[in-house]
């Protein structure tokens, strides 16, 4: 009994309420650490969100609506649907107080399924795929200055992209703050190249250089399907608005400070996105924004010509910020589903010296890389947005869902019923817009991926056959003594 009932009087003492177990300071041993504060965690937001999307997509926003006018409004409305997104994500994160993003969520709302196919989805597509094409950006934009006049060779962009994520990998295994720092350093630049562009754009206004705003909406193309199309490449650049709550366990005062930092992060982007585009109209018309191989580089040779370099070089900072933000929360989605034994055991574990989910992001940057070896940037990105979208619904309806079915849960936050509805909505016609309107085999590919994990889930978790106990145990076994990594402690659910 000794042992059993101290871990059962544990479990009831960590369990006399959410707020409480969350709220308390006390660096235990194997849990993970409370080390991001507010400044931080809209550094998390804006560093994680302002990647490469605002240097490539620009141009595919523009391709679908063909006039500057519903250009500028589609970047201005994905900028208002990512903040009602990221609001909806701020009740269910004070909610239900625990990391890995829409993981937890489903798991209350759905039960276990939902949940596994999320985890599934994740580990294996959105995630590594995300990762992989924000790394190849960052390859592109770093070897162009060494190829004047050319392309760079696709191997030295996929070298560089694959040094990239063994890079971020290892600085996000080895200290939390060390890759909190980096993030603040990388945020700070990527500020500059955004402030660069957005002044030039400003000071180039002020001269008179409005002629192509004039008519702003004539000769556009607008429909269903040409305006979702356009919402996916703007939205892949906003993709990161729901960071934060995947580290809610590392937020210091998560209830006030994961709100604050989602209306202060996200508006402020939205302004930045809105304003940069309108500095690229001031110098380049719609046919030669859409000829431009790299936007922000066309921008710059016009504009800041002879110091024109600074823009791939601030551009690189820029997305290598992306990308360690996306490692440094996305490791925490895998601890968390192998808390739940939803994937292999050894990728919960915690160092014990360094207080990091190590397994988790070392797995999570080797799938990347295999990513990178086909990396073809926009079949990536389509097939990225459609399987993410399919899960924001499904998240956002899980809190209309919960309003019903867990009235007793506290909500710190609560959210008007309409803000989860509008979203619900939208990302039903993100995800149906593209299938009907341009089918693709992509997409085909991307639902059956997702129910295959069905299949895994009945093997693996559901029966739980003894042979591939047998085969897991003694590879955790040794995996834990070369990564000197532990189980972390229980956390009462």
């Amino acid at each position: 009994m000794g042992e059993e009932g101290l871990r059962k009087r544990k479990g009831e003492d960590k369990g006399r309420g959410d707020k409480q177990s969350i709220q308390s300071h006390e660096p235990q041993r194997t849990n993970l650490q409370k080390q991001v504060g507010l400044i931080s965690g809209i550094c998390m937001i804006v560093g994680t969100i302002i990647g490469s999307g605002i240097f490539v997509s620009p141009k595919s926003v523009l391709a679908n609506v063909e006039a500057v006018g519903p250009c500028l409004t589609v970047w201005a409305a994905c900028g208002v649907l990512a903040t009602l997104g990221a609001l909806c994500y701020a009740e269910l994160g004070t909610m239900i107080t625990k990391s890995g993003g829409e993981y937890p969520y489903l798991m209350e709302a759905f039960g276990p399924i939902p949940a596994f196919l999320f985890s599934w989805t994740s580990l294996l597509v959105t995630k590594p795929s995300s990762f992989a094409i924000i790394c190849l950006s960052f390859a592109e934009y770093a070897s162009t200055p060494f190829y004047p006049g050319c392309d760079p060779p696709q191997a030295v962009v996929k070298c560089l992209a694959a040094a990239a994520i063994v890079v971020i990998t290892i600085v996000n295994s080895l200290s939390v703050k060390l890759g909190s720092y980096l993030q603040n350093f990388l945020t700070a630049a990527k500020m500059i190249i955004v402030t660069i562009i957005i002044v030039s754009g400003i000071v180039l206004l002020a001269q008179g250089k409005t002629e192509n705003f004039k008519d702003s909406f004539k000769d556009s193309k607008i429909s269903v399907s040409s305006i979702s199309l356009a919402f996916y490449n703007g939205l892949w650049a906003y993709d990161g608005w729901n960071q934060l709550n995947y580290i809610t366990e590392e937020l210091q005062n998560p209830y006030r400070n994961l709100p604050l930092s989602i209306i202060i992060g996200i508006p402020l982007v939205t302004v930045c996105y809105v304003l940069i585009n309108i500095s690229y109209f001031t110098v380049m018309t719609s046919t030669e924004l859409l000829q431009s191989q790299a936007v922000a580089v066309t921008f710059g040779d016009r504009v800041l010509y002879p110091a024109s370099w600074i823009v791939p070089l601030f551009v690189a900072f820029s997305t290598i910020g992306s990308a360690n933000g996306t490692c440094f929360t996305a490791g925490r989605l895998v601890y968390v589903a192998g808390r739940e034994g939803h994937t292999l055991k050894v990728l919960s574990y915690i160092s014990v010296k360094r207080l990091t989910p190590a397994p988790a992001i070392m797995f999570y940057g080797a799938i990347a890389i295999i990513y990178i070896i086909p990396g073809d940037i926009d079949t990536l990105i389509n097939y990225f947005s459609f399987a993410v979208w399919i899960f924001y619904g499904l998240t956002v309806f899980a809190l209309i869902v919960m309003r019903f079915t867990r009235k007793e849960l506290e909500r710190p936050i609560r959210v008007p019923v309409i803000i989860p509805v509008i979203v619900t909505l939208v990302s039903i016609v993100l995800v149906l817009a593209p299938i009907i309107s341009a089918p693709e085999l992509a997409y085909l590919y991307c639902i059956l991926f997702i129910l295959s994990g069905l299949i895994v889930y009945a093997l693996f978790v559901h029966f739980k056959f003894s042979w591939a106990q047998k085969i897991s145990n003694p590879i955790t076994m040794h995996l834990q003594m070369l990564l000197e990594v532990v189980p972390p402690e229980e956390v009462a659910t």
